[in-house]
């Protein structure tokens, strides 16, 4: 079974809805965990916005990277260049995959028009995750 981390700033959003998918589309094959390189809480936009496409996101936590420091994951997916640019260096044969996704919690103007923001992102991640796991598992 492979160990996949997945990396943001936070781990309040992005990683976040990023591990629901890959934990709904590995299934057995794959350990997935999320970390930032700072924690902000799980974002409850993003628990709602996955909630609205059946995935269940509200038992996650917000975690540090240095939590898993002693990890040994097989693959490191960052989503978002602040982490790629702050990702420590793991000392294992991870494979490093970087895709630039915009933050939804930065969205602004009326609550339909951030609510729209969270399901484009939420969209652009699940089919960035599916191909993922087609891909590398």
């Amino acid at each position: 079974m492979k160990k996949i981390l997945v990396l943001c700033t936070g781990n309040s959003c992005r990683s976040q809805i990023a591990h629901g998918y890959l934990k709904q589309f590995a299934g057995d094959r794959a350990e997935i965990y999320s970390a930032g390189v700072e924690t902000h809480g799980v974002n409850p936009r993003a628990i709602a916005t996955m909630k609205a496409d059946g995935v269940d996101i509200s038992n996650h936590t917000s975690n540090n990277v240095s939590e898993y420091a002693g990890v040994d994951f097989d693959l490191i997916i960052t989503v978002c260049d602040n982490a790629k640019e702050r990702c420590p260096v793991f000392p294992s044969k991870a494979q490093k995959f970087h895709h630039n996704f915009p933050d939804p919690a930065k969205a602004t103007g009326s609550e339909e028009q951030i609510t729209a923001e969270f399901a484009r992102v939420r969209q652009m991640i699940k089919e960035y995750c599916a191909s993922f796991v087609k891909e590398q598992l």
